[in-house]
């Protein structure tokens, strides 16, 4: 790890999610489970750490679109495992093709609406069949797969962040810790801010109107919780009846990534 923190300087919002401590006072075991943005941009520098970690399995949260045009760069030994978690029509899939039209770009994201199009977003990744069975198969993964694994999308911020939530709240981690450490994400965008900049000059909108979909706010992981209750009447109902994970399951993955 550099001195500023970063894994992979190269892929800045790469970590390992060891460390934190659940309600029972166990803690997550480094090593064994790492989340990220985009690993097409890993440096020939950092392919050394890359490969050195003993991944056995990138899962993939990323539309088709997404992964065509900037493909992984897979660990050494890893298996690739693509995990669908949006179609192709859910809010949130393939927006950059939408901010490359000036006129679409407007109408979806300008005036505020861009922060209204976020909250869409996390409620799709709660309630929709997609969703539900990409995440289903992701707690799947890190249960019973191969190990250690690494879970991201483009800026591992939103799909990975609610991966990210749903795991470490079947690990028992306090609410508090687990927003915390979504909302380490908004210190690790460079990457991202690169391209969302390029991409907001080129749909003619200023980059306030743009600046809600770069970021990760306490309000948009409240709104996905909220709607898991809504639509579930709680987390564990949402992990049983919406997820349809097994409580074997959830075992396997606590003793796996517990100590």
């Amino acid at each position: 790890m550099t001195s500023d923190g970063f894994i992979l300087p190269s892929a800045p919002n790469f970590r390992d999610l060891g460390g934190l401590r659940s309600g029972s006072g166990r803690t997550v075991r480094h090593g064994l489970l790492y989340r990220s943005d985009a690993l097409h941009s890993v440096s020939t520098e950092d392919l050394a750490v890359y490969h050195g970690l003993g991944i056995r399995q990138l899962v993939d949260l990323r539309t088709p679109v997404e992964r065509e045009r900037l493909p992984d760069l897979v660990p050494d030994g890893a298996e690739y495992a693509v995990v669908a978690v949006q179609g192709q029509d859910a809010a949130g899939a393939n927006f950059t093709d939408t901010l490359a039209d000036p006129e679409a770009a407007r109408a979806m994201f300008a005036d505020g609406a861009a922060e209204r199009f976020m909250y869409a977003v996390y409620r799709e990744l709660v309630a929709d069949d997609e969703a539900l069975a990409g995440y289903r198969e992701l707690v799947e993964r890190v249960a019973t797969g191969p190990s250690s694994l690494v879970f991201h999308c483009s800026a591992g911020k939103d799909r990975t962040g609610w991966g990210a939530a749903v795991v470490l709240g079947l690990l028992g981690v306090d609410r508090a810790d687990i927003l915390a450490d979504y909302l380490a994400s908004n210190e690790r965008q460079a990457n991202t801010d690169a391209w969302m900049r390029r991409l907001s000059v080129d749909s003619g909108l200023a980059w306030d109107d743009v600046a809600p979909m770069t970021r990760v706010r306490a309000e948009y992981l409240e709104t996905a919780f909220g709607h898991v209750d809504e639509l579930f009447g709680s987390f564990d109902q949402y992990v049983a009846d919406g997820l349809k994970v097994s409580e074997s399951v959830v075992e396997r993955l606590r003793d796996r990534l517990l100590r």
